[in-house]
């Protein structure tokens, strides 16, 4: 008995400070190289600067980040929502595939990927700095416009 308490109570203190780390974030509009609406907060290291990062994503209602590919693999777990994802050349929520709270996926390096919100959600995406983002069409590059 004894010890499914302690084992009780250290799961709810490390559930706490996951929460309480998640809610001492500090919150941004979205990074340049994303479509408008999104918010992020670093969670660990630093995405302009080589090495591991991790970064929270917060997506409004129907967000998308049009196809596009990045120079190393990125991992992509949803933390609240559904993620809609798909591995080609073009956005086509015909074909998605969807992500639900707590799964994952890597999108492996110089693969072409986009992403689809419908209702909010919140990701997690950790990958390895430099981060870069090149789209498959330059006309759908917010930095471009």
């Amino acid at each position: 008995m004894k010890r499914l308490f302690l084992v009780s109570l250290s799961l709810l203190l490390v559930g706490s400070a996951a929460q309480a780390k998640s809610a001492d974030l500090k919150w941004m509009g979205g990074p340049p190289g994303l479509p408008e609406g999104s918010t992020f907060a670093v969670v660990s290291g630093d995405p302009g600067k080589a090495g591991n990062f991790t970064v929270e994503i917060k997506m409004p209602a129907d967000y998308a980040v049009p196809a596009h590919w990045h120079p190393t693999d990125e991992t992509v777990k949803v933390l609240s929502g559904t993620l809609h994802y798909g591995m080609s050349n073009k956005l086509d929520l015909s074909k998605a595939k969807a992500l639900a709270s707590g799964n994952a996926v890597t999108m492996k390096a110089k693969m072409n990927h986009w992403v689809h919100a419908s209702a909010p959600a919140t990701i997690q995406v950790s990958g390895m700095g430099p981060f870069q983002i090149t789209y498959v069409d330059p006309k759908d590059d917010p930095r471009k416009k």
